[in-house]
């Protein structure tokens, strides 16, 4: 089966950022000097669209390509990162929960080794550490155990 899979993908990303816009709508936006909690996700999804948008222009003309399988390793592993890190955040802590995600999603590339994927894990953990615990301040432990109160 033949498929232009740039426009496929613009398709689907301007797909996506109508379903988020929408869900928006039953916030209140506000303006760029008083944001209210819809004004965010609203940009956000506007972003996606116009890339959506961008990828599609650049796909018109180009030739279908047949399709190839899915690559299913990839495709698990990015989808279960977010999970772990939901189940695992409130349990060991930022830090902790960080880095098995990096190192979950650094494998889904069948081009990883170990010891990139290991660089990867200490430099973005270290990253959001800084960002999100001493620059945001959020409000979860750097790390906990399973028993903290």
């Amino acid at each position: 089966m033949q498929v232009n899979t740039r426009a496929a993908a613009g398709g689907i990303f301007i797909a996506i950022a109508a379903l988020f816009a929408l869900g928006t709508m039953e916030l209140t936006i506000g303006s760029a000097l008083r944001m209210g909690p819809g004004f965010f996700p609203l940009l956000l999804a506007a972003v996606l669209g116009a890339l959506g948008l961008i990828i599609l222009i650049k796909a018109v003309g180009k030739a279908p390509s047949p399709m190839t399988g899915v690559p299913w390793r990839g495709a698990i592993l990015i989808l279960a990162a977010p999970i772990v890190f939901g189940l695992t955040v409130r349990w060991f802590g930022l830090a902790p929960s960080v880095a098995l995600v990096v190192l979950i999603s650094a494998f889904a590339s069948q081009r990883s080794t170990i010891k990139l994927a290991i660089i990867l894990t200490v430099l973005l953990t270290f990253f959001c550490v800084i960002v999100f615990q001493r620059m945001l301040g959020l409000p979860t432990p750097v790390f906990a155990g399973p028993f903290d109160p």
